[in-house]
């Protein structure tokens, strides 16, 4: 499995709303994470700076797999007036992605 990392920012203000969400995420969307392949997903934060962590077998065809769902689309939907803009992407990445430099198992 690999594990990954990224980055989000959230909107100044709804960090309340954005945590109470995540309490109490759909579960046709919790459904759709499993089946799609990601197992120990982790959000993080602090302020507005958000961490997230999974583990997958394949990040970018698992994402594919979730972004071709129309549970991923309205969730999406409802999620994005919370987000502001992060640093520019690279070229290929979808989210500001992490490099892993250290692992304790």
């Amino acid at each position: 499995m690999q594990r990954v990392a990224f980055l989000l920012r959230l909107r100044q203000g709804s960090e309340e709303a954005y945590d109470k969400a995540h309490a109490e995420v759909w579960p046709e969307m919790l459904a759709l994470l499993k089946r799609a392949g990601i197992s120990e997903y982790s959000i993080f934060r602090r302020d507005q700076l958000l961490f997230l962590s999974m583990r997958v077998e394949n990040f970018d065809e698992v994402w594919a797999r979730i972004e071709a769902d129309p549970v991923n689309t309205r969730w999406q939907q409802a999620m994005a007036p919370y987000f502001a803009p992060l640093d520019p992407l690279r070229p290929g990445e979808r989210f500001p992605m992490m490099h892993e430099v250290f692992y304790m198992p």
